[in-house]
């Protein structure tokens, strides 16, 4: 029973047992090398490798939208062979894909080597979608959360570590980064081969096809929503530190604080609030408050080019602690609606889509947030703001029709061929 197993405690965070305790260290893991590697990736290229700072872009933007056309096949892998096999597979891949990049001389050999790291990260982003779909257990939600606060804690304790290799500044140092990275796919591979069962395919319905995705309207709609609040996670990471160091005149430790804070809001807070974002109706309304809470904080941001020098760490630090909350909210919103409108049998299909729209975001918001925004400084923060409150307005009414639409394909089906399971429940079958 869950009751009886008070599972695994690391630093007061509880981790539960079986199959979902070896995802959250699998990933854990994961993200520490994640953690270590992206925080020195760009210097590595270009001050180790020799890489001019425009070539690397270039790479990185045709690794990026390359790697896009692997979700929806992999998806579909997953779903048709089952989802760990392809999992381990992505994983083994990225482990040799990071590897090489302690060898490569050239520009050419960056691209190509790039571009498999990214075709690899999106179709294990699918396939892994789909095996925490099948191990999520009988509390989806609150599984999901907590995978989500460890991710995030892998994340932190990672670039804290990379900072002795930035001190260093060395090509082996930077080796070491990176063969950290390479080692922490493989490692969480062996995890998951340990500790996951080897679920077996659900049935699927006899109209399902490979391309099913595209025609769940309500669903397509929400990935366009996510993808489009996906700008506030670089509203952070990239906005905001250039708006402190350009426009106001708070000290330089300003950007490491407002990381820190961002980091620890999302740490302590993803399990609490996350738990309770259970269906896709909570979604919709998580989705919401999350778009409300960004109109609030990208104003606070812009103000910290208007007060004095002693006050603009505070304001920024209470405009991130804002933001950081919405953040919470609107990454549950993403698992209830993204896990939560997708059919069982299809789970790997649907979150291939769903992470080729948010990598989508993720490639445009550079040059919308640098461009748009700063450009029309305090007026382009005012308008982000009420951009993130409009696409947050569309998430109840989308969760809404996804669900009338669902309910209808559902009455249009013999009750033998409704393969999917009712909200919360996940079949655990193995072979």
């Amino acid at each position: 029973m869950v009751g009886k197993d008070p599972g695994l405690r690391i630093s007061g965070l509880q981790v539960p047992s079986g199959p979902q305790r070896a995802l959250i260290i699998a990933s854990f893991v994961s993200r520490v090398g994640n953690g270590l590697f992206n925080t020195a990736a760009v210097l590595y290229f270009t001050l180790v490798v020799h890489l001019p700072a425009a070539e690397v872009g270039v790479g990185l933007t045709i690794a990026g939208l390359t790697g896009l056309l692997a979700g929806i096949p992999a998806g579909n892998l997953a779903d048709r062979y089952g989802p760990r096999t392809v999992w381990l597979t992505t994983l083994a891949m990225q482990a040799a894909t990071m590897a090489a990049f302690v060898v490569i001389h050239s520009w050419v050999a960056f691209t190509l080597i790039a571009t498999l790291d990214r075709l690899a990260a999106t179709a294990s982003g699918a396939a892994g979608g789909a095996l925490i779909a099948r191990a999520s257990g009988e509390r989806p939600a609150a599984f999901r959360a907590r995978l989500r606060t460890f991710v995030n804690l892998g994340v932190v304790l990672g670039t804290l570590g990379a900072a002795f290799a930035l001190s260093a500044n060395t090509r082996p140092a930077y080796t070491v980064l990176i063969l950290a990275n390479a080692a922490s796919f493989a490692c969480a591979a062996l995890i998951v081969l340990a500790g996951v069962p080897n679920y077996q395919p659900l049935p699927r319905p006899e109209e399902h096809h490979r391309w099913a995705v595209l025609s769940d309207r309500p669903f397509v709609s929400f990935v366009a929503l996510y993808g489009a609040m996906g700008l506030q996670y670089q509203t952070v990471s990239l906005l905001l530190p250039i708006w402190l160091s350009a426009h106001t005149n708070a000290p330089r430790w300003t950007v490491a604080a407002v990381y820190a804070v961002n980091s620890g809001v999302c740490v302590l807070l993803q399990s609490r609030i996350g738990s309770r974002v259970e269906t896709p109706r909570q979604g919709g309304r998580a989705f919401r408050l999350a778009g409300l809470l960004f109109l609030v904080s990208c104003p606070l941001m812009a103000l910290t080019a208007d007060v004095p020098v002693w006050t603009a760490p505070g304001l920024a630090v209470l405009a991130v602690s804002v933001h950081s909350l919405g953040e919470v909210w609107e990454s549950s919103a993403g698992f209830a609606l993204g896990f939560g409108l997708a059919p069982d049998h299809a789970q790997g299909q649907y979150q291939g889509l769903f992470g080729i729209g948010f990598d989508a975001g993720q490639a445009l918001a550079p040059v919308i947030l640098t461009t748009a925004v700063l450009g029309l400084g305090h007026a382009g923060w005012l308008l982000l703001g009420a951009f993130f409150a409009a696409v947050g307005a569309a998430g109840p009414p989308v969760a809404a029709w996804a669900e009338r639409t669902a309910a209808r394909a559902s009455y249009g089906r013999p009750n033998e061929a409704r393969c999917s399971a009712p909200p919360g429940f996940r079949e655990s079958q193995t072979s």
